[in-house]
């Protein structure tokens, strides 16, 4: 019990991390001017920081889409999965009102969002349909990387996760960004949208990247995984 206390502890700093020094990083004011490039590198890197403070602890997930991922390859248990989930979304509610707390009123993201930095809308032109699908492909080439890290075949690998999570993180925001907001990750739109009371097309940030991770897990999980792998069963719950 004590053991998945302090995973779930350190799932919510792991994402708290990511929301703070993320969206730091996308802040624009008049006399700081950010871009969609710095923005996208700064995310890997934060990706990547956090997954070498907190991989060991909890798996540094920082996104449901990517447990939901964990719980249909048998990797964690529904309970821990839910559990997870809570942490993430009150972990990026925290990280986002540090942001908050830090940054004056009138800061915007990079992208110029009017209403405040790090809120994931989408860009001139793109539809909702669009967006869907942007957030559904982007999310999907993320958990395919995820079921490839988990993969047994992968395990001598292990040593370069967090750089490799990065660079991936970093080359997907800057393919998507500056349509979606590559968000791929529900906990990561949830949090500016309430603190900001920002709704605007929020259910594509819930369903392309969810949808999507489900597909991705399942396609891994079928098509991909080798037979013999341990399953949920075998694992600590």
């Amino acid at each position: 019990m004590l053991k998945n206390t302090c995973i779930v502890f350190g799932e919510l700093l792991a994402t708290a991390v990511l929301m703070f020094l993320g969206c730091m990083g996308c802040a624009q004011t008049s006399t700081f001017l950010n871009s969609h490039l710095q923005c996208s590198i700064n995310f890997g890197f934060v990706v990547l920081i956090c997954i070498q403070c907190f991989g060991c602890v909890s798996g540094a997930h920082l996104n449901p889409a990517v447990t939901l991922a964990n719980y249909i390859y048998r990797l964690i248990s529904l309970p821990m999965a839910i559990a997870y989930f809570v942490a993430q979304m009150l972990g990026a509610f925290i990280g986002y009102g540090l942001v908050k707390a830090s940054l004056p009123e009138n800061v915007v993201c990079s992208t110029e969002t009017p209403a405040g930095v790090c809120i994931t809308t989408l860009g001139e032109g793109i539809s909702e349909g669009q967006g869907v699908l942007i957030e559904f492909l982007i999310t999907s080439v993320l958990i395919m990387i995820c079921c490839a890290v988990w993969d047994p075949r992968n395990a001598k690998f292990g040593d370069s996760t967090a750089i490799r999570f990065g660079l991936a993180i970093g080359c997907i925001s800057l393919t998507a960004g500056q349509f979606t907001g590559a968000s791929m990750n529900p906990a990561r739109s949830f949090a500016p949208a309430v603190w900001n009371n920002a709704w605007d097309h929020h259910w594509i940030y819930w369903v392309g990247p969810l949808v999507g991770a489900a597909f991705a897990s399942f396609l891994y999980k079928y098509v991909f995984r080798p037979t013999g792998e341990a399953s949920q069963e075998d694992l600590p719950q």
